[in-house]
């Protein structure tokens, strides 16, 4: 835990968080924020295409998506109960922080693979597949809990929202780049390799002092987070990153990936849900659930939950 915590990408994050807090006036420009996430999802991509196609389509590979599956469709649940219940949110804005919460986040699972490299644990490259396949399913779990006693919004997703949950930048760019992998294998990934090893770990922290910058302003910003809500935000990753961490080690996926299910189930989107819901469920209260899982759980993730669930993998896994 404290490698992870003292590890180049978690203090850059720390810096760009402590730069908001600070009122200071360092900024990363949006072209630049783009560019490097860019780079990124297709990097992981990549390394997980030319992962399988080297390993092949294997029991671990099926079990690790059909988990993943499960868990985008129940997380979502569990998620609006305990904020409908605990925080007393109303259904549709219970029904958006539930769709953040079943959904992924990208920049947490690439963070997160690097933090079990640098304990020794590398995850396997099927991981990503299972990233893009627990992405669009959380989001038609929360229209459906709206619709339940809400008018004016759809029950089921219409074409403009399957369109922009299938094909929305990341998915388009994880997909993409994960078949690319899989075509070129190892042979066409070495004459590129250079562009995406070295300079990975250096445009991730980079790319995490940006988020670190706007996940302490959009926290300093919001005036609808409650302590109840902050309380959820916290309670829910732990909550979904056990669930997640137990599922992937009794089906025997091996201590580094069952951590990094672990990590996915304990992630939650600030990225392709809010872009969904938008026109879904214009009514909900985007500011807070941006404020829960881009302001609260992102930083909390980063610091103290990814190292989290590498224990509790390990822990499993000696039990």
């Amino acid at each position: 835990m404290i490698a992870t915590l003292l590890s180049p990408m978690v203090l850059f994050f720390g810096l760009g968080a402590l730069a908001a807090v600070a009122r200071s006036d360092l900024t990363v420009p949006e072209a630049a924020g783009k560019l490097m996430a860019i780079y990124l999802m297709v990097a992981i991509g990549l390394k997980g295409g030319v992962a399988v196609a080297a390993e092949g389509v294997t029991g671990d590979l099926v079990a690790a998506a059909l988990i993943g599956l499960a868990l985008s469709l129940v997380l979502p649940l569990t998620a609006f109960w305990l904020v409908r219940t605990f925080a007393r949110q109303s259904r549709l804005d219970a029904a958006s922080i539930a769709a953040h919460y079943g959904s992924v986040s990208v920049v947490t699972y690439v963070a997160g693979i690097e933090a079990l490299k640098l304990a020794g644990l590398p995850a396997s490259g099927y991981m990503v597949a299972v990233l893009a396949l627990m992405e669009m399913p959380a989001i038609i779990v929360a229209l459906v809990l709206a619709k339940r006693t809400t008018t004016g919004v759809s029950a089921l997703p219409g074409r403009r929202l399957m369109h922009e949950a299938l094909f929305n930048g990341s998915i388009m760019l994880l997909v993409g780049s994960f078949v690319i992998g899989l075509v070129i294998g190892s042979e066409g990934y070495a004459q590129i390799a250079p562009v995406f090893e070295a300079g990975f770990r250096g445009v991730l922290c980079l790319f995490l002092l940006d988020m670190g910058l706007i996940a302490a302003r959009r926290l300093i910003e919001t005036r609808s987070l409650t302590l109840k809500l902050g309380l959820l935000a916290v309670v829910m990753p732990l909550l979904h990153g056990f669930v997640g961490t137990a599922l992937g080690t009794m089906a025997g996926l091996g201590t580094a990936n069952a951590a990094a299910m672990g990590i996915l189930a304990a992630s939650a989107s600030y990225i392709a849900v809010p872009a969904a819901l938008r026109m879904t469920l214009p009514e909900a209260n985007a500011g807070t659930s941006l404020a829960m899982s881009l302001g609260v759980t992102f930083p909390f993730n980063m610091t103290l939950g990814v190292p989290l669930y590498i224990w509790m993998a390990q822990s499993l896994a000696s039990s």
